[in-house]
Formats: C-alpha cells, structure tokens, sequence
C-alpha cells in the first residue's frame, strides 16, 4: 500500500505578511503591557544591591522613590522594538520552517522536527535582533539611566548623537545568546507542549472548542516562557550591564562581555529570574495565544504539523 504523501501548504506573500503583523501585535501588546515588570527586573539586575527586595519590595521602592510613572520607563522602545522582532520572529519561524520542511521532505522533516523546530527559530531570531536591537539599546539606557532623556525619540537622537550608530549595536553579541537560545526553547517546548497535551486530550484539534484550544496555547506557552527565560537569564543580566557599561580605551565588545561576566558570576547571573519568570511565563502563553486567534480572524492556511 502506497505511503501517503503530506505537503505543506502554500503561503503567499499575503499570508507572511498577516504572520508578521499576527507576531508584531502580539509582541508589541505583551512587552508592552509588561513594562513594568521589565523596568524593575532591569534595575534588580543593574543594582542588585540597592533593589534587594524582591519583586515587591523592588516595586514599592521604585514607587516610593521616583513615582508610579517610573514603572513605564522605556515603554516608546519597548513597544516599537518588540513589535518589530515579533514581526521577524513569528513571521520568520513560520517562512523558515517552511522552507525546511520543503527542503528536506515531509518525512525526513518530521523525523528531524526538534532540529527543524530548532533552526527555524534560531535563523528567524538572528534577523529579529537586528531589528530589535537599537530599540533594546535604548529601553536598558532609559531605565538604568532614567535622566538620560525623555522618551523613545529622546533616548534615541541622543545616543545617536553622542556615540554613534554603533553604539546602539554594542549589546548584538549578548543578545544574540540571549535571544536565539531563548527563542529555540520557546518554540521547540512550545511546539513538544502542544504535542503533548493534545496527546493527553486525545481529542483531534478540528474537533476541540475555541476556548479548549486556547487553553492548550496558554498551558504550552506557559511552560516555553518558563524554559525559555531560565536558558537565557544569564545572558539577558549581561546584556543589560553591557548597555550601562562604557568600553575602556581600546577594549573590545567581547573584553567588556569577558570582565563582566566575571564580575557577576553564577549567582550574579540568575539575578532578577523569578521576575523574569513571571514576565516571560505570561507574556510568552499570551503571545502564542494571540498569534493563533490573529492567525484565525487573518484566515491563513495552517501549516502542516511534523
């Protein structure tokens, strides 16, 4: 008997643009609405002395000390910046998983999924990055910085101004550890959460509510944040000294990340990661929740599943 033969769909140029502005949206909405929870995170992991109470502790000090509107510092870059790399990111997965699963052949592709899952997040997030860089830059300089400037086109024009387009790539190194590794656990677990907990179900997908699938997007999306932000805690404390540290004369990017990370150490490192592992938990299941209902009201096709 003949082996069925599976293909993947074909996507129009339409339908990545509606998975860029599903991933954009749902980004922008989730990195936006965790800004506060950003900003003390960052300052935990600046000044770890100074903020050493905790999240709620760190919260009210934050409060008590520069008032409520110090929560939504960086939120012009924040929202910009993340919008754009989730454009990229989901956007990217999608394109790129594609041309793996094509290049490759259904079933050899399915054989392989975790490395498919893996490369396509990975090559996506390297192009996210460069867009969302320069944002980053300047969301950690108005945070760790909070007279530096007022708001997005403030902080940018200034750090332009003074030090140059390079400057707002001096933290590409550190994010690319962070983010590529944190985007392959957030979509490899992801996608094996899913698998699993429709396995569980046992019910086929076609066959589920709206609101059960919604409920597996925030149990699988839940489960990749929490991976995602542990595998990438070290690197997202590095990435936000390097963007507060200058450069001696002569020192190269990869020397300061050196002397830094030296300073911190393990448990310097993991400083700041129950925070991160409230705001990346939530915003990561809300994220895939909304870019699967987006995807939905866009109407574009589904692709196939290894």
């Amino acid at each position: 008997m003949a082996t069925k033969q599976v293909t993947s769909p074909s996507f129009s140029v339409n339908d990545y643009a509606s998975f860029a502005l599903a991933g954009a949206l749902g980004c922008g909405v989730t990195h936006g609405a965790m800004t506060p929870i950003d900003v003390v995170k960052t300052r935990i992991q600046l000044e770890p002395t100074v903020y050493n109470k905790g999240m709620f502790g760190s919260f009210k000090q934050v409060v008590r000390s520069e008032g409520v509107g110090a929560l939504l510092t960086g939120l012009g870059p924040t929202v910009l910046g993340y919008s754009l790399q989730g454009a990229f990111k989901f956007g990217g997965y999608e394109l790129f998983k594609k041309t793996f699963i094509d290049q490759l052949g259904y079933d050899t592709a399915k054989q392989y999924k975790n490395s498919v899952y893996m490369a396509s997040a990975a090559t996506a997030e390297f192009f996210a990055d460069i867009a969302l860089c320069p944002l980053e830059a300047t969301r950690i300089r108005l945070v760790s910085q909070p007279n530096f400037a007022n708001g997005l086109i403030g902080g940018f024009s200034r750090i332009l101004r003074e030090e140059g387009i390079g400057s707002f790539y001096n933290g590409f190194t550190p994010i690319l550890f962070k983010q590529i590794p944190y985007n392959i656990a957030k979509f490899l677990v992801y996608e094996r959460a899913a698998e699993a907990i429709y396995g569980v179900v046992g019910t086929a997908k076609s066959d589920l509510s709206n609101s059960q699938t919604t409920a597996i997007n925030l149990g699988a999306g839940i489960i990749a944040g929490c991976a995602a932000a542990f595998v990438s805690q070290p690197a997202d404390t590095l990435l936000s000294k390097v963007n507060k540290t200058k450069k001696a004369p002569g020192q190269s990017t990869i020397g300061l990340l050196g002397q830094l990370a030296k300073q911190l150490g393990i448990s310097g490192s993991f400083a700041g990661l129950p925070t991160r592992l409230v705001m990346v938990g939530t915003l990561t299941s809300l994220q895939f929740t909304i870019y699967g209902s987006l995807k939905t009201a866009l109407n574009t096709p589904k692709a196939v599943e290894l």
